[in-house]
């Protein structure tokens, strides 16, 4: 092979082996790390509605803080795999009590501090389906839930007699993300995989085309008897 040739050929080789490393890898990286769902019921609402779609990113349930949007799978208490999505409001150890004040100015009270909630839809139903005050200590490991639509969430508050509505940490997959930044640049790098894997395929065609125009090249001409009739 000429020096082009094999030049060629070296870069494809190349190109090609940082191109399956950015693409592969980042897809890999980007399922081990990120996951997608569609949210399905309004007791998200106003934060998140029906058919909204959120990326999180899959963390231990013990990593999550208080305010947090996560998801998580319960179908021990929901009858359902598929994954639910609700706001963290108490961690292991806190006291998570219910209400002060009335109407829009009802609070949640966390180890006696009541919450400021600007996300909430009606924080006035925030007493949940007994319409009755709580008053709960979240033991170790598991989480106090609620969802953003007081009145149209089926959280916490519906389970008090179950270890005070709490969940389990490991019930969580993933907390919601608002910054898009990561997955973004790796999207940026599978595309570049692509890209890269196609300059390969472009760069090993050069080289075969360089390779036999230099055989062609390289052949002796054909003896002159060779050539009469």
């Amino acid at each position: 092979m000429s020096g082009k040739g094999r030049g060629l050929g070296i870069a494809a080789i190349v190109v090609g082996l940082v191109g399956l490393l950015s693409g592969v890898g980042g897809l890999a990286y980007a399922r081990h790390a990120f996951g997608g769902s569609v949210v399905s019921s309004e007791s998200m609402t106003p934060t998140y509605g029906p058919g909204d779609r959120v990326v999180f990113e899959r963390i231990d349930g013990s990593q999550v803080r208080r305010g947090d949007v996560v998801v998580f799978s319960a179908p021990d208490r929901y009858g359902f795999e598929d994954l639910v999505i609700e706001r963290v409001i108490g961690v292991g150890g806190d006291r998570v009590t219910c209400c002060t004040g009335e109407g829009a100015d009802t609070r949640v009270s966390v180890n006696g501090k009541p919450l400021q909630e600007p996300y909430l839809k009606n924080p006035e139903a925030s007493r949940g389906f007994t319409m009755s005050s709580y008053d709960v200590r979240v033991p170790e490991g598991r989480l106090f839930m609620m969802g953003d639509h007081r009145a149209n969430a089926r959280d916490s508050r519906a389970f008090l007699d179950d270890q005070g509505g709490t969940l389990p940490e490991s019930a969580i997959r993933g907390r919601v993300i608002e910054d898009y930044t990561v997955p973004v640049v790796l999207g940026t790098a599978m595309m570049l995989g692509v890209l890269l894997v196609l300059v390969a395929v472009g760069l090993g065609i050069a080289a075969v085309v360089v390779r036999r125009k230099a055989r062609a090249a390289a052949m002796p001409p054909p003896p002159p008897w060779a050539m009469q009739i």
